[in-house]
């Protein structure tokens, strides 16, 4: 039997979906031009990558509807996808030659959003 076909996005997706439409707005806003979307690799997948100058920025997006902590749910397991992901973007895109990089958060709580540059780094265990 095959799986059911589904249509469209789940409310959840479509919910992911629009805190990332916002977070690229907002970044717009503030003079980021963004590269690409939903990138995804076996390893793990990054909402947004962008430009800000010179350096490209890996963005994690996080939407809560009640107001919580949503950065604090970028655990460290989180993070190490989100780096393995953007490593094997670079190779991809740049070869051994990697521009500056930088892993920014942009949160959406009850419609509020936040931006928090270089809200980790590459020091931790990939």
């Amino acid at each position: 039997m095959h799986a059911p076909f589904r249509f469209g996005r789940s409310p959840l997706q479509r919910r992911g979906a629009q805190g990332e439409d916002l977070a690229c707005a907002y970044l717009a806003r503030h003079g980021l031009r963004i590269i690409a979307r939903n990138v995804r690799f076996r390893s793990g997948e990054i909402d947004i990558v962008a430009r800000d100058g010179d350096a490209l920025v890996f963005v994690e997006v996080r939407l809560r509807s009640r107001m919580g902590d949503a950065a604090a749910s970028i655990d460290r397991a989180k993070r190490g996808k989100i780096r393995r992901a953007a490593h094997r973007y670079l190779c991809a895109r740049f070869g051994d030659r990697w521009p500056v990089c930088r892993y920014d958060a942009v949160t959406v709580e009850r419609g509020a959003v936040s931006w928090i540059r270089s809200a980790f780094d590459d020091d931790e265990y990939l």
